[in-house]
């Protein structure tokens, strides 16, 4: 049993009514796939260090939500906001046929497998979220701040101002990235999300600039308080969840406790792992110690068909990982 090459691909564009949702599909095609999803303002990159260290009898869809990476951006006068997000989920499900779908998610990418398994959880047979499990709390000057941007490029667009976006130079991308991500994602590592999200600039030769819809930096998310929270966890019954966490990362702060204790209730599926130095894009820099905690998730509950059993070729990735964490009493307790 060997794992996927990231070479290995098959491109898809999934059509959608307001164009198409870009994928690609790594390794084997001939059964339903792992379907991964990435995070705000990212793309299908952020998969690049994870994909290589994954078993190679499953395949893996990764896709690029909509106004992100290759995928088509909304209609002019269309707002995004997490529900078009979630709706990603069961439109690819239904272009493929499948009635269960087990997914990867990291950030904005966990925050919808969580609200969709909470929605249709007989659908749902798998889950691995990286850093994230419920999104941040609203801000009011967030929303105020994000009505007024939106605002300002309904008039550009009325009046046919709309200009290059600003541009930069190959070696200024990496850092506008690790800057944009709290240097979550260092310079080094940048290239893993910029190379589905550049254009060339007409202006300015050898420069670049972001081809996301920039409307996605201000959609509407989900303010999901805690009895919300809970509510939806006590949706997903003994569900196989696996969530890891960055140990520098805000993003699963002790608000999300009172939903990963129901969640871990009388479910020996759950699984919950912490990285150490780990910050919030941890598949990217730590994708070797990620990886070790995955694979024997994804080997348990999408074990592959017996007749692709092998004994040798198990390496020490796969061994029980040392460090677990069980969930009682909202607190967590080392095994």
């Amino acid at each position: 049993m060997g794992t996927l090459s990231l070479s290995d691909f098959q491109a898809v564009k999934i059509p959608v009514p307001w164009g198409h949702i870009s994928g690609r599909w790594y390794g084997n095609r001939k059964e339903r796939p792992i379907l991964a999803i990435h995070g705000w303002l990212d793309n299908l990159g952020t998969f690049d260090r994870l994909i290589p260290l994954l078993p190679d009898y499953l395949g893996v869809l990764c896709i690029d939500l909509p106004g992100h990476g290759r995928s088509s951006h909304l209609p002019p006068g269309v707002y995004y906001s997490v529900y078009e997000f979630v709706f990603t989920i069961p439109m690819v499900m239904k272009e493929y046929g499948w009635s269960k779908v087990s997914l990867i998610g990291h950030s904005l990418g966990g925050v919808l497998a969580f609200i969709y398994a909470s929605l249709a959880p007989h659908t749902v047979d798998m889950i691995v979220s990286l850093d994230i499990l419920l999104p941040l709390r609203n801000d009011i000057d967030y929303m105020g701040q994000s009505i007024e941007k939106q605002l300002v490029n309904v008039e550009r667009q009325k009046l046919g101002n709309y200009s290059e976006p600003p541009s930069y130079t190959h070696t200024q991308l990496g850092k506008v990235l690790a800057k944009g991500s709290f240097n979550s994602v260092s310079p080094d590592l940048a290239k893993h999300l910029l190379h589905r999200q550049l254009t060339k600039s007409k202006l300015y030769p050898e420069r670049f600039y972001f081809s996301r819809d920039i409307r996605v930096k201000y959609y509407h998310y989900m303010d999901i308080d805690d009895g919300l929270a809970a509510e939806m966890a006590g949706r997903i019954i003994k569900k196989p969840y696996l969530i890891i966490k960055g140990s520098l990362s805000p993003f699963l702060s002790t608000r999300c406790n009172e939903a990963i204790s129901i969640l871990a209730k009388d479910n020996p599926y759950f699984e919950f792992y912490e990285v150490e130095n780990g910050t919030h894009h941890i598949h990217l820099h730590a994708a070797e110690e990620c990886a070790g905690y995955i694979v024997p998730f994804i080997q348990h509950h999408r074990p592959p068909a017996l007749t692709s059993w092998a004994v040798t070729g198990r390496d020490d990735r796969l061994r029980k990982p040392k460090r677990f964490f069980t969930w009682t009493n909202k607190k967590r307790s080392k095994l």
